[in-house]
């Protein structure tokens, strides 16, 4: 697995955007959103249970990922096609303000080593990548157990000071003086 001080693999991949099927795809690369902090998120499958309730959590707090300068990539290795069904018919992921990446043939996720060895799916992995496309940040959860977007954000709060940072520390308090 590709850890922390890494680069980020080279990809390129289909996404859905939208649910407007004239644009509802487009490509996404390592080198979309340049000059921009990154979040990759990947979960096990579409049409699942905890997997909602993540993808619309990051949703939810999207705006504050973009103040940041931050651009939230969702994925899994289900296609274009499903990811789009599923935002059609999920209330909660109509309106996904970012793009979900459609790993299909799984070179993504080998490359990351984020793919559950028996079941051949994603592992529920988090990445924080700087603009320069080295990984600052990995969490993984087993396929069960849903992860906190609001650590993420915290997180990169944390990594955007530059600083120091002690345990529980929130944007806007001080960072560590040595």
């Amino acid at each position: 697995m590709l850890t922390v001080g890494d680069k980020f693999p080279l990809f390129e991949v289909a996404a859905t955007v939208d649910t407007n099927l004239k644009s509802a795809f487009a490509n996404i690369s390592n080198e979309s959103f340049p000059g921009k902090w990154k979040v990759y998120f990947f979960w096990p499958k579409d049409f699942t249970f905890v997997c909602p309730t993540e993808i619309s959590a990051f949703g939810d707090l999207n705006k504050e990922f973009e103040a940041r300068n931050t651009q939230v990539l969702g994925g899994s290795t289900d296609s274009e096609f499903v990811h789009l069904a599923w935002r059609e018919h999920h209330p909660a992921l109509k309106h996904l303000p970012f793009p979900m990446l459609a790993d299909l043939k799984h070179e993504l996720s080998h490359a990351l080593g984020i793919l559950h060895p028996k079941a051949g799916v994603c592992l529920r992995a988090t990445f924080i990548v700087d603009p320069e496309g080295i990984i600052r940040h990995v969490s993984v959860n087993d396929l069960g157990v849903g992860r906190n977007p609001k650590e993420v954000l915290r997180l990169l709060d944390a990594f955007q000071t530059g600083g120091l940072t002690p345990c529980n520390w929130q944007k806007g308090e001080d960072t560590l003086k040595v």
